[in-house]
């Protein structure tokens, strides 16, 4: 498990794509993970923030995710409890507009396999936007996954990002935080 993340964290597979976004940044990737993890958290990839910090969620869209999990900061960092693993471990930067760039495909085929075997005891994965979703089940827009959350679930729960941006989105709706938040919340409740 160490030497995977040590092989992670010095990756640097994407510094020239990375040089050459708007932001001109170098890789700096974030593996939090461990072995004995039980609850899989699985996003896009992380933001300036993040990059910034090495701490992954650690924003306004960290804090909410943690309200809908139910859980507060210590237990969401515990590694032993909780894994984030996202589809690229590094900030893939922004475009000339400042929009978030997706995360590189490289990534996600070089480690993705080899950690998720290294999670053995994962029993339940948020799967969090449209490239963990795509990934992960195969699925298509993010709306129509997540309103068929109970076709997943409890292995799987499907989930917009916790991004201000869609605020909207919540409060078009409502059987989010009605119907699938509830059942989260008890499932991540039952497996940590």
């Amino acid at each position: 498990m160490t030497a995977l993340i040590d092989d992670i964290s010095a990756c640097r597979l994407c510094a020239t794509r990375f040089a050459a976004t708007a932001t001109g940044h170098t890789p700096r990737p974030v593996p939090w993970f461990d072995s004995r993890a039980r609850l899989l958290i699985v996003g896009q990839a992380p933001g300036l923030r993040v990059h910034e910090t090495g701490v992954p969620f650690n924003d306004a869209s960290g804090e909410r995710l943690r309200s809908w999990m139910g859980v507060d900061r210590a237990a969401f960092y515990d590694r032993a409890r909780i894994a984030i693993v996202p589809m690229a471990f590094c900030f893939p930067g922004y475009n000339a507009k400042g929009s978030d760039l997706p995360p590189p495909p490289i990534c996600a085929a070089t480690w993705r396999s080899r950690v998720l075997e290294s999670l053995p005891n994962v029993q339940t994965t948020l799967l969090i936007g449209g490239y963990a979703q795509k990934w992960h089940l195969g699925a298509g827009r993010v709306t129509d996954t997540v309103a068929a959350w109970r076709d997943h679930a409890p292995a799987r729960f499907p989930l917009p990002h916790p991004s201000w941006r869609n605020t909207g989105w919540l409060k078009k709706h409502p059987w989010f935080a009605q119907d699938l938040l509830p059942a989260l919340r008890a499932r991540i409740a039952e497996v940590l």
